[in-house]
């Protein structure tokens, strides 16, 4: 389920547009002058992440305009938040083992 929508972030240019449309659809040329990118490298890269589900293309009069999907960043963020409880886990051993070296410093 998480697959396709991570390998398609997985690249490089594929991330960029992702970001640059975090701030708002954009047609296919915009996103090609902003990420000076060729636009068919950027239609070939927008068509992995419309299959991967993360965008959506509307036509708009000769343009075709791009915009995010929110539910994959949604299950990609629930998928993600299972792994806080780890992170917090060894962030708080972290702060243990700190805590008792700075306690061992004032003794010695």
């Amino acid at each position: 389920m998480l697959a396709a929508p991570l390998n398609a972030l997985a690249e490089p240019n594929r991330m960029r547009i992702v970001e640059l449309l975090r701030d708002g659809p954009r047609p296919v040329g915009e996103i090609a002058g902003r990420l000076r990118l060729r636009q068919p490298q950027v239609s070939k890269h927008l068509r992995i992440l419309r299959d991967a589900g993360l965008v959506k293309v509307k036509p708009v009069a000769q343009k075709r305009v791009y915009q995010l999907q929110a539910k994959p960043f949604k299950d990609l963020g629930s998928w993600l938040e299972t792994f806080r409880r780890l992170w917090e886990s060894r962030l708080d051993t972290l702060d243990e083992y700190l805590q008792d070296m700075k306690g061992e410093t004032k003794r010695g």
